[in-house]
């Protein structure tokens, strides 16, 4: 890789970020054309079902001949709501294509590569690639797994309280961790809760950025049907959608005219099987979940490893021992049962700390 190639990539990576809030359910992808050491055009994916961030670029150009392309993901090789980008690429008399990674939909996982070197395109991948895959966790784990990319936002006080002992817990955080949530609400692809924290607090779990984003699907994990008719939910565009084991016709019927979408999924020991509903949620196309719940249903995701990414907002306050904390898991009796994290990034977001964390494998 040589350093023209990590800048232009880099630029490409830049122009793919501003896709963030709009490409679901497809990645985030950006594309320069550089002739002569010079950079002629840039395009990103703009939105799902419009065109694809190399076909924006050459757009931009009357003549793309002796180009080089610089893409974040591999050229689509196969016909969907869009043509082949890979084709577009060869008809233009692109010279030579660097990648940052191949794409693992298995429609395309190397064959725009191969399609372009077949067609006498000089082809190079991999530059930039750990960069690129971090912009794509969500479609990356989806497209090899099945499953969504799952997150869970957390916010607390030095001493591990997440709200008073009435539950009371507006605001333990600064308005710049507040607005950097909105952020996090923003680039998700659903925004999971349970039926407690929609009874508790009624939230309408919306983005504000104040700038265009393709609405969250908001998901309530209800195993009962517990769900109200007057949420603040129903009162803002976008999809609600209510997952249960419960087979009560009428009150399945009762939310549905109400404006929800209901779903049954399995049930494991008389609650929704977290496992089930994960999958479920890919089979959607949902690339990245934001679980925004409290300590009952963040221990049994907790438990059951299904949480990728923990993003903890600690304020420097202090709230007491009979507050609430992080998570319930009344099974853990011994130090030997302990979950451990691994840490991956700590910075200052107004006066609280912004703490990233791994599950650990």
């Amino acid at each position: 890789m040589s350093n023209q190639d990590a800048v232009f990539m880099a630029m490409a990576l830049k122009l793919a970020e501003k896709g963030c809030y709009t490409t679901d359910p497809n990645p985030r992808v950006g594309c320069v054309l550089v002739k002569d050491e010079q950079l002629v055009a840039e395009g990103w994916h703009v939105k799902a079902g419009s065109a694809h961030a190399e076909i924006n670029a050459l757009n931009k150009i009357d003549n793309a001949k002796g180009t080089t392309a610089y893409v974040t993901l591999e050229p689509c090789s196969h016909q969907g709501k869009t043509a082949p980008c890979c084709d577009a690429l060869i008809t233009a008399g692109i010279d030579r294509v660097v990648v940052a990674m191949q794409d693992p939909n298995p429609l395309v996982a190397g064959r725009g590569l191969r399609k372009m070197q077949d067609a006498g395109i000089i082809v190079e991948c991999g530059v930039l690639q750990q960069q690129a895959e971090a912009l794509n966790k969500g479609y990356i784990k989806r497209m090899t797994t099945g499953l969504p990319f799952v997150r869970s936002k957390l916010a607390m006080s030095l001493d591990g309280r997440t709200a008073m002992a009435s539950g009371e817990s507006q605001w333990i955080t600064s308005p710049q961790s507040r607005s950097d949530v909105q952020r996090l609400r923003a680039e998700s692809s659903a925004i999971l809760t349970g039926i407690n924290t929609v009874l508790e607090d009624n939230p309408s779990l919306n983005a504000r950025v104040g700038e265009q984003v393709t609405l969250a699907v908001r998901v309530i994990l209800d195993s009962q049907l517990k769900m109200p008719s007057n949420s603040k939910m129903l009162e803002l565009p976008g999809q609600i959608w209510v997952l249960t084991c419960s087979d009560d016709d009428q009150k399945i019927t009762a939310l549905e005219k109400t404006g929800y979408q209901v779903f049954q999924i399995r049930e494991k020991d008389n609650k929704l099987d977290l496992q089930a509903v994960m999958f479920f949620l890919g089979e959607q196309q949902i690339n990245n979940v934001l679980v925004e719940a409290g300590a009952i249903l963040n221990g049994a995701l907790l438990s059951e490893k299904l949480v990728d990414e923990w993003i903890l907002y600690m304020a420097p306050c202090v709230l007491g021992d009979q507050g609430r904390g992080l998570f319930n898991l009344p099974d853990m009796q011994k130090m030997a049962d302990k979950k451990q994290l691994n840490m991956t990034s700590v910075r200052q977001v107004g006066t609280d700390l912004k703490l990233t964390f791994e599950t650990a494998k």
